[in-house]
């Protein structure tokens, strides 16, 4: 690789750094332990690898990434193979579901960009971070919405979801699917004041007091971490 690519590679490295959202997904996994154990674990929106080198170092069998951003998945690859862990990884450039079409997994995990706005970027990111349109759903709906096809019998997936995109709809979207939603923890997150300005009025309106709170000048918001899994109800 050349002396440029080098530059470019570490560059995207840095925006590509895991975020407080990255922190609580692991956080829950590791709580967990004996249930990653031997399974097979498929990340979409893959970004730095660093959840699957979680998940490999609990005793995962096998860990696929997909991402959109070719960048994360070089920098995925390298950094499971780094951790010894190469031989069970591997990472797929392409859009969601579709690299792993007819492929099913004990456990799927994501942090999907899901923040309600159309416009805007943020110094230090790649231009897609967050960004979720309009209501935050742009991609958590396609996600949840093919998630049925691709877990093995008994398998869960396990997410982040903000609070102010709505569980409710979320749970919608899966029960048809036999699918079931439980958060299993909530932290509260910052919002600097550069991505509150972005986000779309109506939701910002609409959840502040709920979902978001202010502090003086400071703004935080109730970020989930929830599993779904097959759902008890036959209906």
């Amino acid at each position: 690789m050349s002396a440029a690519a080098d530059v470019a590679l570490d560059e995207a490295i840095a925006t590509l750094r895991p975020s407080e959202y990255t922190g609580a997904l692991i956080q829950v996994l590791r709580a967990a332990p004996r249930r990653i154990e031997g399974a097979s674990v498929l990340e979409i929106g893959s970004g730095s690898g660093v959840v699957l080198a979680a998940v490999g170092e609990l005793g995962a069998a096998s860990l696929c990434g997909v991402d959109i951003e070719r960048e994360a998945v070089i920098m995925g690859a390298r950094l499971l193979d780094r951790l010894g862990h190469g031989d069970v990884a591997q990472f797929h450039l392409g859009d969601m579901w579709q690299p792993v079409k007819g492929r099913r997994f004990d456990l799927v995990v994501a942090n999907l960009p899901h923040f309600p706005m159309t416009h805007g970027r943020f110094a230090g990111r790649r231009p897609s971070w967050s960004r979720g349109g309009v209501d935050g759903r742009r991609l958590l709906d396609p996600f949840l919405q093919g998630l049925a096809r691709h877990l093995l019998p008994g398998g869960r997936a396990v997410i982040a979801h903000n609070g102010f995109v709505g569980l409710e709809e979320s749970r919608a979207i899966l029960r048809p699917h036999g699918l079931a939603l439980t958060v299993v923890s909530t932290v509260l997150v910052h919002i600097p004041t550069a991505k509150v300005e972005l986000m779309t009025g109506d939701i910002l309106e609409a959840e502040d007091g709920r979902s978001i709170h202010r502090y003086g000048p400071y703004v935080f918001a109730d970020m989930h971490v929830v599993e779904i899994a097959a759902s008890d109800d036959p209906d």
